[in-house]
């Protein structure tokens, strides 16, 4: 085990010091924090784009319009998703210590039992967020590809590829705990929203491939997304 303080923010320690931590024997960091770092990288790639256009004029001699708008929106996506890295481990940490509530009792059973579905209930809502600030920064990414500095389309794609792997690396941090809990009503709302994501997830791969080929010409037959 790391000597890390627990108490320190995931997003404030050095990437070496995070990534020590994620491959040790913790529980936590794990897929579902990384999910959300990869679409907080996209937010903040995203805002890039947006700052080294701004101001850049265009081949007309116009200069590229809405940049201020795609940098701020870049930076709360950023915000948003460097917040739920932490997010997503303390759920889980707080599952794992309502499995370890008292259980000597009828009461202690009941209560035990509650506490374990809220707490993986909020275990799957986390990620579902996530899922959600990822599909927004892979939108975003588009934006940056269409309207950015046709020099940083690169940078555009690649946010526009981890926003993706975020979605996906989120629903499944929202699948595996899904199986656990009890509310079939629940249950059902939660994974329709999930076929959501992964049906827009699939059109947004699809035209990213596209249009990255198309700002890329040097990508045609050398990457398949």
């Amino acid at each position: 085990m790391l000597n890390s303080s627990p108490a320190k923010p995931l997003m404030a320690l050095p990437m070496e010091e995070f990534l020590k931590r994620l491959a040790s024997d913790a529980p936590t960091p794990g897929g579902g924090s990384v999910s959300a770092y990869a679409g907080a990288m996209a937010g903040a790639l995203v805002s890039m784009v947006g700052t080294l256009t701004q101001g850049k004029q265009m081949p007309s001699g116009d200069e590229f319009d809405g940049m201020e708008i795609l940098i701020e929106q870049g930076h709360q996506i950023a915000q948003t998703l460097s917040e739920a890295v932490d997010r997503d481990s303390a759920a889980f940490d707080a599952v794992m210590a309502a499995f370890k509530l008292p259980k000597d009792t009828d009461e202690a059973k009941a209560a035990r039992s509650v506490a374990i579905q809220a707490a993986t209930k909020h275990a799957a809502e986390v990620p579902l967020e996530v899922a959600r600030e990822c599909l927004a920064a892979a939108e975003l990414a588009f934006v940056a590809l269409d309207q950015g500095n046709p020099n940083c389309a690169s940078d555009a794609g690649v946010a526009g590829i981890l926003a993706v792997a975020g979605l996906e690396g989120a629903i499944l941090n929202v699948a595996i705990n899904l199986g656990s809990i009890k509310d079939s009503e629940w249950v059902a709302a939660k994974r329709t929203e999930c076929e959501q994501l992964l049906e827009r997830r699939r059109e947004i791969r699809s035209s990213l491939e596209v249009r990255l080929k198309v700002a890329i010409p040097g990508m045609e037959g050398l990457l398949t997304l």
